[in-house]
């Protein structure tokens, strides 16, 4: 198991100490950050820092399990729903828990409940760490002119001056390089657009052009690049295109 975060929230201080002792046993590598009976306490810290994990129990007299998470206006981790009630277990699911465990916890079922958390909580440390990776990598090679292009092998560096047009297409984007050759990302339009250089100009929504690359405008509502590709432009962005030129 990778080393994750998480704080318990229960009213009642035998059931918290009984889960705290459980997973120190079970899973000695969770760091567990803090423990709340007072629901408020939980949500001031949570609005500050959060942990991995949560472990929260749903019936609490003050509020909720349900209203805690209610009143955060950011939730960027996962939740176990610990809870004397099963009636509890469809809404749980329904507000995104990764699982829910019944009192009295069972060793089995917190155990795969855990295991279940740290699997999605993995992946989503995986896919930050490729994207702060990628950005670092383009914070790097834009000095040096190139365009990262994540692919099913790995990454290709691309030098922006041979590329023609990106082309945004259902969260993908499509590239067009002047040796008429293309590559295809699951990057959207818009991660490409924070890595390229000044020389390129988003004429659509759904299109950025690389300006050294432009051959004619015309009237109609196209850009005409080299070898003949003609690229859409909206008519909000024609006049400042036009002033490019000027």
């Amino acid at each position: 198991m990778s080393k994750i975060t998480a704080i318990l929230i229960d009213d009642e201080f035998s059931a918290l100490h009984g889960l705290l002792q459980k997973i120190k046993k079970l899973f000695p590598k969770i760091d567990i950050l803090e423990t709340f009976q007072k629901p408020e306490k939980a949500i001031s810290f949570l609005e500050k820092k959060q942990p991995d994990l949560v472990f929260l129990d749903i019936e609490m007299p003050r509020m909720t399990g349900f209203e805690l998470l209610g009143k955060l206006p950011n939730i960027n981790f996962q939740v176990i729903f610990v809870t004397a009630y099963s009636e509890y277990a469809l809404d749980a699911l329904k507000k995104n828990a990764i699982d829910y465990v019944l009192k009295p916890v069972d060793d089995k079922e917190l155990s795969l409940a855990i295991e279940k958390a740290n699997k999605v909580i993995s992946e989503k440390k995986e896919t930050q760490a490729n994207e702060n990776l990628v950005r670092l990598l383009s914070e790097t090679i834009s000095k040096k002119d190139k365009l990262i292009v994540p692919t099913s092998k790995g990454m290709s560096f691309i030098p922006q001056d041979e590329v023609l047009h990106l082309e945004g297409d259902e969260g993908y984007t499509k590239i067009h390089l002047i040796d008429r050759s293309e590559i295809l990302s699951s990057y959207n339009l818009g991660k490409f657009e924070k890595m390229l250089g000044t020389t390129f100009f988003k004429c659509h929504k759904s299109h950025i052009v690389n300006i050294a690359k432009v051959r004619s405008f015309e009237n109609e509502g196209y850009v005409v690049l080299e070898n003949e590709h003609r690229v859409p432009i909206s008519k909000a962005n024609r006049r400042v295109f036009l002033n490019l030129f000027n």
